[in-house]
């Protein structure tokens, strides 16, 4: 159930003991605010428990959930108890696994997202569930690597399991230069889309170059005038948007979001208390409303932890079918500074801290 308030398993468990130090360095939030910086300390090294690895983590990708949770903007979907340690996406070695775990052995290189409440990749170390881990792509770094999970698997999911998008359709994928509609962009093309994208100026080399077929500066001109008859779109900006989304699909097509605004589906998924369910249903009855009215489908996603799922996406990267896209790459101990670029909205693809 993911409203039980848990607490980060570090730091309420007692560390390894097969470790020479049982503490680690980790970026830690102490209370929830949009102007609060991580703090760096110490807390113990998790244990796996049973169906777990403990993974040394090389590199770790910066999202802009991170901030999100950070600010307490999450709070009523994610109630963590503080203080937590940041980060979602995860790349590293195997050093330590679970009595129960089958799939990994010490020593191999994996990457992941980590369940919700089970976060922590702004560490030395994370204890991850053994199904929410695939072995990393034989052909990228570590530091690519990490950039890939929680990007992959939102457009996996909402392209593929959400839209199930086929050869030959057509979907409308905003904000193209970022870290989800740079991979969004390869999967669709991958699967057979015709894709359409939004970017600024300065990124239209950057999206066409990963071969999207109508590229929209939208410092110049209007999406909402220039597409038509669209299957799916995939939106990730702000209400506004949301609403013009509509006006390009046609009968019976797709739009889904991964900004919001949340939908009852959604409340009952992750077994929501009714008062939040009901505040889902306020916020997007709305854009729900004007979906059914012009005879659409509107859903929101909120991507899940799938070791399954990152397997396929190793897949696709070690085949060539898809690439990362990374921006920058900043220090440990520049990992607030690494959020506060990712805020800025201007990073091209993913920023990524290296740790070890």
């Amino acid at each position: 159930m993911l409203f039980e308030p848990l607490t980060a398993p570090f730091l309420k468990q007692t560390p390894p003991q097969h470790h020479p130090r049982n503490m680690m360095k980790a970026f830690i939030v102490d209370r929830y605010g949009s102007k609060n910086g991580l703090r760096l300390g110490e807390v113990p090294i998790p244990e796996p428990r049973e169906d777990e690895v403990l993974v040394q983590i090389h590199a770790a990708g910066v999202n802009l959930i991170d901030s999100k949770v950070k600010s307490g903007e999450f709070k009523l979907i994610l109630p963590y108890r503080l203080p937590l340690v940041m980060g979602h996406d995860v790349a590293g070695v195997v050093i330590k696994v679970g009595a129960r775990v089958r799939q990994f052995k010490v020593g191999d290189e994996v990457y992941s997202r980590p369940d919700d409440f089970r976060i922590g990749a702004f560490a030395e170390y994370i204890a991850i569930r053994e199904s929410s881990l695939a072995i990393k792509p034989k052909a990228l770094t570590m530091e690519e690597a990490a950039s890939i999970p929680l990007v992959g698997l939102t457009a996996w999911q909402a392209l593929v399991e959400r839209a199930k998008l086929k050869k030959g359709q057509r979907v409308f994928i905003q904000a193209g230069s970022g870290g989800v509609g740079t991979f969004a962009i390869q999967l669709a093309k991958h699967l057979g889309a015709t894709v359409a994208t939004t970017t600024s100026t300065a990124n239209v080399g950057l999206v066409k170059s990963l071969r999207a077929d109508v590229v929209i500066d939208y410092k110049q001109q209007d999406f909402e005038h220039l597409l038509r008859d669209y299957d799916v779109v995939l939106n990730s900006q702000d209400g506004k948007t949301l609403n013009k989304s509509l006006g390009v699909l046609k009968g019976g097509g797709k739009l889904i979001s991964i900004s919001g605004p949340p939908d009852p589906e959604f409340g009952s998924e992750i077994g929501a208390p009714w008062f939040v369910k009901l505040v889902m249903r306020v916020l997007s009855a709305g854009i729900r409303r004007e979906a059914k009215r012009r005879g659409v489908n509107f859903s929101f996603l909120f991507m899940k932890a799938a070791g399954n799922q990152l397997r396929e996406i190793t897949h696709l990267i070690d085949a060539g079918n898809i690439r990362p896209v990374l921006d920058r790459v900043f220090p440990f101990e520049s990992t607030n500074e690494a959020m506060a670029y990712v805020e800025t909205g201007r990073a091209k693809g993913k920023v990524v801290i290296k740790i070890k």
